[in-house]
């Protein structure tokens, strides 16, 4: 019997998944209007204390204050966290758990659709959260120029990126003690990605292991696009970010139909 040729990385089918998971939060509004907390908590955090301790950073020869320099850093962590929740532990929780996809590919879905539908869904909240995030930036006066709207599409190119990545790695957790391993990478991640200080105090052979980290390469695009600092390295940031997320939900596709496919 000849085998239907499969897309790579998914079809128009796979927005039925993200319907599915709209459908499901309509009633648990609580836990997607709590994220809108998050920015708010970290600006104030570093407004009020850090902001008045740390002196001014030098940015591309730019003096900034303390808390426009961490403001974008933040908002790239903020994409990652979400996206590792949405991409990893609820997506375990329902390929483990309520064995959700089961369900779902009962239906004429295939399994590269909910691949892709779950990073759609990671996408929106994505989109929303990073939304809040920057009008409290812009309210706090942590915004460095008009041009931090532009970070709205870099937050959401993030959280693609760790959606994705995380898609992956999700297939490959056996039980709860693994999550342990995923703790492991995105507390050095959020530590270590010139978030919080610029690269240049990091020992040189840490600053060089950090310049390929995903969430650095985040964190620098959101940061000069916060500031209106342009330049062709942010082009290359984008498309390392891309090319993760592509490598991410190709791997996640092919792991998803080897474990839900009998």
């Amino acid at each position: 019997m000849p085998t239907r040729a499969l897309p790579l990385f998914g079809t128009r089918r796979s927005l039925r998944v993200l319907e599915r998971n709209a459908l499901v939060y309509r009633s648990q509004w609580l836990m997607l209007l709590s994220g809108f907390f998050e920015p708010l908590f970290y600006l104030l955090s570093i407004g009020i204390g850090l902001n008045h301790l740390v002196g001014a950073i030098s940015v591309h020869g730019r003096l900034v204050n303390y808390a426009t320099f961490v403001a974008p850093g933040m908002l790239a962590t903020s994409a990652m966290n979400g996206a590792m929740i949405d991409s990893i532990f609820n997506t375990f929780f329902k390929l483990k758990i309520s064995h959700t996809y089961d369900a779902l590919l009962a239906t004429p879905l295939e399994v590269e659709d909910v691949a892709l539908g779950e990073v759609w869904w990671a996408l929106v909240r994505a989109a929303i959260y990073a939304a809040s995030f920057i009008v409290c930036m812009v309210l706090l006066g942590d915004a460095g120029s008009p041009w931090v709207v532009l970070c709205w599409p870099g937050a959401i190119l993030t959280s693609f990126a760790f959606s994705c990545l995380g898609l992956a790695a999700c297939t490959y957790i056996r039980s709860w003690q693994d999550f342990d391993l995923v703790t492991l990478v995105q507390l050095p991640l959020f530590l270590f990605s010139a978030t919080f200080f610029p690269i240049t105090l990091y020992p040189k052979w840490l600053g060089a292991i950090v310049s390929v980290s995903p969430l650095y390469q985040s964190a620098t695009l959101l940061r000069g696009l916060a500031l209106g600092q342009f330049d062709w390295i942010m082009v290359g940031r984008s498309a390392y970010l891309v090319i993760l997320a592509f490598v991410g939900l190709h791997v996640a596709s092919r792991r998803f139909r080897k474990i839900l496919t009998p």
